[in-house]
């Protein structure tokens, strides 16, 4: 019975925590997420849990108070059972329903690129317990940049040139790579062959996959910087150093006063 209390009292305290998140405008990764895309499906998940909690909790009491009023009563037992209602519910959304981690095939078939990214980040998460260190690094170092090019991606259109090789990146060569690699018996993923280890290549080719997911990030941005330099030079060019002229005011007010 204590370990199904403390079910309500751990659902509970996710749901403050994400309100404390929510509140610092979902900042704080949680903890195990390699990205934020998949933090925040899984705050959406444990508020989610919370609501429907609550709502198994009100249609308890609602339940309760009517057969309290059609019996006159419940009597201790009723009040037993309500208790016991409230414990079981929260027990069972404490644990239910579970993140949704998305199959390979999920990746594959969806074409919003943005979504992609936040798929691609939670179904990661399940492929590093089975990486090498080296190339468990990789993966969770990706997860930022993951995060920076699924922000670029909201902003420019589906069927841009960019999209599309961020599907092809990030929907096929990723997942395939990893899939590959864990295909191959455990007891041979060291074992030398041509002068390389699957342990090696697999690494080696994450790490090209992230230079390429760099790559198109920049790919992104370049407009935003050179827009940005140009409105630089611009009010340069139209309002000065206004830290100079002001100095130059102030000498000029210094002179005449002198």
């Amino acid at each position: 019975m204590g370990d199904l209390t403390d079910q309500s009292d751990r659902l509970i305290q996710q749901g403050r925590v994400l309100r404390d998140d929510n509140r610092a405008g979902g900042r704080h990764r949680r903890e195990g997420s390699i990205g934020q895309g998949a933090a925040r499906a899984k705050r959406s998940n444990i508020l989610d849990r919370v609501k429907y909690f609550v709502g198994a909790v009100l249609a308890i009491l609602v339940a309760g108070t009517a057969a309290g009023i059609i019996l006159n009563g419940i009597g201790f037992v009723g009040v037993m059972l309500i208790a016991l209602a409230v414990i079981v519910a929260a027990f069972v959304f404490g644990n239910y329903p579970k993140v949704k981690t998305p199959k390979r095939a999920d990746l594959t078939k969806t074409q919003d690129a943005g979504r992609l990214v936040a798929q691609t980040e939670l179904w990661l998460e399940n492929q590093v317990p089975a990486l090498p260190a080296p190339a468990a690094r990789v993966v969770e170092d990706m997860g930022v940049q993951l995060d920076a090019l699924g922000l670029q991606l909201d902003s420019i259109d589906a069927g841009h040139p960019a999209a599309q090789q961020v599907r092809k990146l990030v929907g096929e060569h990723l997942p395939e790579t990893i899939e590959s690699y864990r295909r191959i018996p455990a007891h041979l993923r060291n074992e030398e062959r041509a002068g390389s280890t699957p342990d090696a290549q697999v690494t080696e080719s994450l790490s090209k996959i992230s230079k390429e997911i760099d790559h198109v990030t920049r790919q992104l941005a370049a407009g935003d910087l050179d827009d940005l330099a140009i409105k630089t030079r611009y009010l340069d060019y139209a309002y000065g150093d206004v830290e100079a002229l002001e100095d130059k005011s102030a000498d000029r007010r210094n002179g005449e006063n002198g």
